[in-house]
């Protein structure tokens, strides 16, 4: 297919560079900088060229504004369709005015960068949603790049994409109290690797049983107490952390009445 992307960075850019080396041709890319690394740039204003599918990876608070910028600027692509796995597919009302058939896109991976975020995307799935036009060439795009599609609603967003972040960004804030735990005590974090994985990998392997474990979930009181004076030791702002942490674990294990204890 032939790709316009809007908003080069992490995630418009991870898919060209993908899309790219699979066989797509990237006809435009749109951005504020003028961009050229993943295709010809283009100028906001001028005539689009012709494409098959126009991608817009903004932040979710600019994709109503930037698709009525394009939906002014004349003829619209067949299918166009953002990046956000929060802001619902209408928000391209514009262009869908215009004539183009509209959906959502939304790789659920994490995009550090376009080199790393592209060797990331086969073999992960992606949210699609939107305008039954728009389902073909999403999902054509999707297959190519190595992705699984499943459907995601504009109903559904809120919730899928607050369990996206949860999934990515609570797992890292963890790792990282962990590692500092680790660091003041003399210990490499590359340690804990093991643990971690098999930990995962628990949660995602079938059993009645909660995969949760250790001190928090059996309710030994006086072992997390002081764990957290271990971690008030590295910093305030470390047991603070520690501390919502570990109540997180315990509302979960069905052990809340045990946080008046670790005091």
């Amino acid at each position: 297919m032939d790709l316009i992307v809007v908003g080069p960075g992490r995630a418009g850019g991870s898919i060209a560079l993908a899309a790219a080396r699979v066989g797509h041709h990237i006809v435009g890319v749109l951005s504020r900088s003028g961009d050229s690394r993943f295709g010809p740039a283009l100028a906001w204003g001028d005539p689009l060229p012709a494409a098959d599918l126009l991608l817009i990876a903004v932040r979710d608070d600019a994709i109503e504004e930037v698709a009525g910028r394009l939906a002014a600027g004349g003829e619209a692509t067949p299918v166009a369709a953002h990046l956000s796995g929060f802001t619902p597919v209408t928000a391209l009302h514009a262009l869908s005015a215009a004539g183009a058939a509209v959906g959502g896109f939304h790789p659920l991976q994490t995009l550090p960068d376009p080199e790393r975020g592209s060797a990331a995307l086969a073999g992960s799935f992606v949210g699609i949603g939107g305008d039954p036009g728009a389902r073909p060439a999403l999902g054509e795009l999707a297959h190519s790049l190595g992705m699984m599609p499943f459907e995601l609603s504009d109903a559904a967003r809120p919730g899928y994409h607050a369990g996206a972040a949860a999934a990515s960004n609570f797992v890292i804030t963890a790792l990282l109290i962990a590692g500092d735990l680790m660091a003041a005590a003399g210990i490499e974090k590359s340690v804990t690797r093991p643990l971690v994985e098999a930990a995962v990998a628990n949660v995602y392997s079938p059993g009645p049983e909660s995969p949760l474990t250790g001190p928090v979930a059996r309710g030994d009181a006086t072992t997390v107490a002081g764990q957290l004076d271990a971690a008030r030791m590295v910093s305030d702002d470390l047991a603070d952390q520690y501390r919502l942490m570990a109540e997180a674990t315990a509302i979960r294990a069905g052990r809340r009445g045990d946080v008046a204890r670790w005091s």
